[in-house]
This record gives C-alpha cells, structure tokens and sequence, in this order.
C-alpha cells in the first residue's frame, strides 16, 4: 500500500486517508493507484464492517493536480490525448478512484474539510454518506478546464441533488460552502470535527449485522434508479437471504439477552449492484 493513501484498521473500521497534504491531496496517477489499492484493499478484507475516508492536512482533496496540464506524461500523455484506462470498459482508472467506493460492501463515511473540487468532490460523492466541516469549500471545478466531470461524478451527483441544481453546479462550476451544501443534500451533515464524527458513526454501524448492513448498501443502490416492482422483488428476496442466518440469530439473542452481539465476519467481498441477487455468489 502506497503511503499516499494509508489505511488503519481498529475495531473493524478502516480509517483511509489521503495523505499528500502538501499538495492539498491533489491527484496525479500515484494517487489514483493509490486510491484504487485502498478500495480494493477494504473489499477483500472481510473483517472491516465500515470505512471513514478523509484527507489528511488542510484539505480533503484539491482536485487534480494542476501539474497535470503541463506535464504530457502525468496523465499518460505517451498513450495518447486521453491517457491510460479510458474507453472498452467502465468504471476505467479514471473513474474508479471515486467509483469503487458504491462496491464496497460496507458502509463508507466520507468526512470532509478545506478544498473540495473536481476529482475530489467526485471521490467524496462515491461514499455513502459525507460530513463536512463549516470550513468546507466544494466545487465541479471541471469546466474552469473546459471540461465535464468524468470520474464518475455525473453518476453520483445527480442521486444527492436535482437535477437542474447538478446541471447548474456543473455549467458553473462555483463554489458551496457548508450550509448551502447541506442545504441541497450535497453532504449528509455538518459537524465541527468531521473525522470524530463519521468514527464514531462507523463505529456503531461495525457494531450492527454485517450482512444486513451489506444488504442494505446493495438494496439502496441497485433499486434508486429501478421500478417499484423490482425493487420491492429484490428487497423481499435479500430479507429472505438474511433471515435464520448466524448473523440475524445472534442479533436476536443479543437483543434478549441484553449483551453485546459478536457476529462472524461479512459474507460479501464485494456488492453486485447491477444484478444484486448474484452478490451470494461470493459466499465461500
């Protein structure tokens, strides 16, 4: 694991953080790879039941680093105008650093400070849930390049916020602070100390039914854009997966018994949002 990007695990959560401070955590292809290594890192560790990413020093995430533009070979310039691990397949490299994030089968808890633009807000916009300081500045910061969000932003942007607020926040590119971005369901909350806080919200949620909660990140996303019908179908059929599982039992005797549950680690290794009812096929 690169250390642009370190990963802590205790208690079951895994504390990922950006850490190229002196640039504001800006991205160049070390820190996608980076990125990359970290997300498939927590997928492939059963153990973890919730993530908190953040960025260390006095930013989140800047947006890509503007080296990038005068530098031919800093986004793969050798292999032509768009670079490395665009076109044949999806998400390609460029839009799985904030991608990925929708797979894990955990919860993921962006906590969010200082600059957040371009390719950063779209690596925050691929977690679950975002809390941000009142210092938090972000923006789709792309077309003060001449160009459109494309790590994966257009996809995720448009599930927090309508759509003509997206269209606005993409053909202007300004900056939200705190409030407005609260406001418009850009981020989840405000807290003074984001990272406290979305540790100790994973924190409870590690302490939950993994596969339940597995089950919950993988009902939500693969039925937001679908019909009633299916998702109703999918939802009856995950419940039916769960109930009677050595997870759901312990949960139940927990509650009676008033102690603390200890469940088995997560089944999935990773969320089959596209055809959800194929996750089991993980199960060892």
């Amino acid at each position: 694991m690169s250390d642009l990007v370190t990963v802590a695990i205790t208690d079951r959560v895994a504390d990922v953080r950006l850490n190229r401070p002196e640039k504001m955590n800006a991205l160049n292809l070390a820190m996608f790879d980076a990125i990359i290594a970290a997300a498939e890192r927590v997928m492939n560790d059963r153990t973890i039941r919730a993530v908190v990413l953040s960025g260390e020093g006095g930013a989140f995430c800047s947006g890509l680093d503007i080296a990038n533009f005068t530098d031919p070979s800093a986004l793969g310039g050798a292999e032509g105008p768009f670079g490395p691990g665009r076109g044949g397949f999806w998400p390609n490299y460029y839009q799985k650093p904030g991608h990925l994030w929708k797979d894990v089968p955990v919860p993921v808890i962006a906590a969010l400070h200082g600059a957040v633009f371009g390719g950063g807000l779209q690596i925050a916009l691929g977690a679950d849930i975002r809390i941000a300081a009142p210092n938090v500045k972000m923006s789709v910061m792309e077309i003060k390049w001449g160009l459109i969000p494309d790590m994966s932003g257009t996809q995720t942007l448009r599930d927090l916020v309508r759509l003509d607020v997206a269209k606005e926040l993409t053909f202007t590119g300004r900056t939200v602070e705190a409030e407005e971005a609260e406001r418009i369901g850009l981020v989840t909350r405000i807290a003074d100390d984001p990272r406290e806080a979305a540790l100790r919200m994973a924190r409870d949620i590690a302490a939950k039914n993994p596969d339940a909660i597995s089950l919950g990140k993988l009902l939500f996303e693969s039925t937001w854009h679908g019909d009633a019908p299916r998702g109703l179908e999918i939802e009856e059929k995950l419940q039916a997966r769960l109930l009677m599982t050595p997870n759901q039992i312990e949960t139940v005797m927990a509650v009676m018994q008033k102690r603390p549950a200890q469940f088995a680690d997560r089944t999935f290794d990773r969320l089959n949002r596209a055809n959800p009812l194929e996750t089991f096929k993980t199960r060892p």
